[in-house]
């Protein structure tokens, strides 16, 4: 196995009067030729956004983006007519495929109290799928539940076989996330391209050591790694196994 740990600090960070993006990829005005992509996986942005404020409508086409929120809440509309409201425990996909414009605001939803009124704080994940031409499509899902209920769950994953609450245009690739409590592990399963990322929290990683909120991993030829929350408190990490690079291939 290859590795190479990468710490919150060294993330690119874009900032504006109503924004805080940092990147664990080039992104945007930051770029670093040497670090445009992992396995499948384009972009892992770690946000904050104030309330009332957000991305307006903007295009994007061949790709799956998926929303993890962490504390608020965010409004997404899109130009296919899929519309929703986002908050921690649901995770939610975007297949841009052929075209279509979104927007994702901190604003607030009718019928959910305390909505747009906090900075909401989300991870925004950009795959390329491996079929394109694909109409635009969208998805959520609830899974409080399911990560209540302990262990390292799907998410989202384009293997037809696997158990994830919802789907990606990425026969590849799954996504799993985890929240541990104070001592509690899990085995992250091997694969090709394995790129973790610590949401809250500290965790160990095998032979790795200690990792922080907003860390991260990523391990070429990984086999099956066992993590653990630090005694000190609860942990959240969110885990992309790809099979695959880009177009398929072993590169990463």
């Amino acid at each position: 196995m290859v590795f190479t740990v990468f710490r919150s600090d060294d993330r690119a960070v874009t900032t504006t009067d109503w924004l805080t993006s940092r990147h664990c990829f080039s992104f945007g005005d930051n770029y670093d030729p040497s670090n445009t992509h992992f396995g499948a996986l384009l972009a892992v942005n770690d946000e904050v956004v104030a309330p009332g404020a957000g991305f307006d409508l903007h295009t994007h086409q061949e790709s799956e983006i998926v929303t993890w929120v962490v504390s608020g809440t965010l409004v997404h509309r899109d130009s296919a007519g899929h519309s929703g409201v986002l908050y921690p425990g649901l995770v939610q996909r975007m297949s841009a495929g052929t075209g279509v414009e979104h927007s994702e605001r901190n604003d607030a939803w009718p019928g959910l109290a305390g909505s747009g009124t906090e900075p909401v704080r989300y991870i925004q994940m950009w795959l390329m799928p491996d079929r394109h031409g694909l109409a635009p499509s969208y998805a959520q899902a609830d899974v409080r539940e399911r990560l209540a209920a302990g262990g390292l769950v799907p998410i989202a994953s384009g293997d037809a076989d696997g158990d994830a609450a919802i789907s990606v245009a990425n026969s590849a690739a799954t996504l799993y996330a985890a929240r541990l409590r104070p001592g509690e592990g899990v085995e992250v399963p091997g694969s090709r391209f394995t790129h973790l990322f610590v949401v809250d929290g500290q965790i160990g990683v095998g032979e790795i050591g200690v990792l922080g909120p907003g860390d991260a991993v990523r391990a070429v030829d990984s086999a099956p790694l066992s993590i653990r929350a630090s005694t000190d408190g609860d942990a959240e990490v969110l885990v992309w196994s790809m099979a695959a690079g880009l177009g398929g291939g072993q590169a990463g």
